[in-house]
């Protein structure tokens, strides 16, 4: 019988960015955050003969999905099969509804999902830091994706660290039709940085580093990392918290319902904030204005609202169900599509995962 994977995909509370690496990439300091929205994978395997290679097919009920070598998903069954030395046959099916480009991680959370669909349809468990690494391969967000909750991610973002979970929030996700191209994006950031630093360059170099390594060490004091959780020391890689590897583990964590001692709370007066709407929002002025219909009014509107990602999707934080349905209208009557999703803490995307 086939797995059935709900992929659920992510937001960025915060998102600093640093100085470009001689590798292409930007090393960043990010906090992710996974939602209850998702798609879900359909997953079917079966071994095949030593010495026969493996074959893969992939559909989608997305015209705009990518179904062969392209896809996240088609990418980390490969890898992941060559890695174990299996040969399979294996059909993937994603129902998309998230959006394909939208800075919610969607295609790397569906890479994750079929991971872990694979493992379970062909009976195997791959070791944790190997998964990580793959997944890191992949993708810089598809590590995340096998953490789930809360996560500090550093490097270029592959570098994950469970933190502690925030309290359940209602979410509303504005999804705009305009698209952004994260590459554009990375290069007007580049530009930015370059025209503030005019003579300091050197200096600014120097500082970046040391930003965005003060910066997770705020968030870090904010949240905490998780107990029992914490980075490999001889990887730098998390050990995976999926209840499939720790049967009886933990129970639920009990959630701060109080505002006056809620993380979130914490987290925004320490001023997090995403980068990318620094070169965004000059780039595509109905972004910021959408930001302004979820942040709301000070009383009833959201205790914080960012872009995610490099977008184009924004989101809104509530203190309640009520208010964030309050920004949902206030956004759709503005044209935009707008969600209305909750925050999905560690223990919870867990028991998710797998659609009976």
């Amino acid at each position: 019988m086939p797995t059935h994977v709900r992929s659920h995909c992510k937001i960025n509370l915060g998102l600093h960015i640093g100085l470009p690496r001689p590798d292409g990439f930007h090393d960043l300091c990010t906090l992710y955050q996974t939602l209850a929205l998702h798609d879900v994978l359909t997953i079917s395997a079966r071994r095949l003969p030593p010495g026969e290679s493996s074959c893969i097919t992939l559909t989608s009920n997305h015209r705009h999905v990518p179904t062969d070598s392209r896809n996240t998903a088609w990418k980390i069954v490969e890898s992941s099969l060559a890695h174990a030395g299996i040969g399979a046959e294996v059909s993937i099916h994603i129902e998309k509804d998230l959006p394909v480009q939208g800075g919610m991680g969607a295609g790397s959370a569906n890479a994750a999902a079929a991971l872990l669909g694979l493992e379970r349809e062909l009976g195997i468990a791959l070791a944790e830091a190997d998964r990580i690494h793959l997944a890191a391969a992949v993708g810089s967000d598809v590590p995340l994706f096998l953490v789930g909750g809360a996560v500090l991610g550093t490097g270029r973002g592959e570098f994950v660290t469970p933190m502690r979970d925030l309290p359940p929030t209602a979410c509303v996700v504005a999804i705009p039709e305009v698209g952004v191209s994260t590459p554009r994006a990375f290069q007007e950031w580049d530009g930015l940085c370059a025209a503030k630093a005019g003579e300091t360059k050197e200096l600014t170099a120097t500082a970046q580093p040391d930003r965005l390594d003060q910066l997770s060490h705020v968030y870090a004091s904010v949240l905490g990392i998780a107990p029992a959780e914490r980075m490999s020391e001889s990887s730098g890689i998390v050990h995976d918290p999926s209840p499939e590897r720790k049967r009886g583990g933990s129970s639920e964590p009990k959630f701060l319902n109080n505002l006056a001692g809620n993380p979130l709370l914490a987290l925004v007066r320490t001023g997090i904030e995403n980068d990318f709407e620094q070169v965004v929002f000059p780039q595509y002025p109905s972004l910021r204005e959408i930001k302004h219909l979820l942040m709301g009014s000070t009383e009833t509107g959201a205790i914080y609202a960012a872009l995610s990602g490099s977008g184009s999707a924004l989101f809104g934080l509530y203190r309640n169900e009520g208010d964030a349905k309050a920004a949902q209208q206030r956004v759709q009557a503005s044209g935009c599509k707008a969600l209305l999703t909750e925050t999905l803490p560690r223990p919870e995307y867990w028991r998710r995962m797998f659609a009976e």
